[in-house]
């Protein structure tokens, strides 16, 4: 029987933005930080797409995001994550900032996908199934950070 006071007893909407959150961590890690790291392998899981699709510049283009992803993105997902499950207020204010970046990467790669239309060496050709990914990730961050203005002073995550 659980009691009120187990770690694991949370709101179904705290459940809801760590398990996204959690998935959003592990694209992130695997397809953002190693695309700095291995590109190849980046491609070769599906996560990137190759030189002959993007060219160089785009390629150079993923490296800077996942070198930002790493520096900046991973830590703030990471704390919040952590400090929301701890009820902890610096928690918060790390997933309020990393939801912020979450709703800032897709609305840029979308404007990106739309204005590299017809330049040289961009082949990019699976827009709709993109698009997708991309409004739902956006999405849920909005959603996040209501989620978190709704649960403010003291009413907990």
């Amino acid at each position: 029987m659980l009691m009120t006071t187990m770690p694991f007893n949370r709101p179904i909407g705290l459940w809801f933005m760590t398990i996204v959150g959690i998935l959003l961590l592990a694209v992130l890690i695997f397809g953002q930080m190693m695309a700095f790291i291995d590109y190849d392998f980046t491609v070769s899981l599906g996560l990137q797409e190759p030189a002959e699709m993007i060219g160089v510049m785009g390629i150079a283009v993923n490296k800077a995001f996942g070198l930002g992803d790493t520096v900046v993105y991973v830590p703030l997902l990471v704390a919040g994550l952590a400090g929301l499950w701890l009820r902890k207020q610096w928690g918060v204010f790390a997933m309020a900032g990393a939801l912020a970046i979450t709703a800032y990467w897709p609305a840029v790669c979308f404007s990106l996908l739309f204005f590299a239309r017809g330049t040289p060496d961009f082949h990019f050709t699976r827009f709709v199934p993109y698009g997708i990914v991309l409004a739902l990730v956006f999405i849920y961050a909005l959603w996040g950070l209501w989620y978190l203005y709704a649960r403010r002073e003291g009413r907990g995550a």
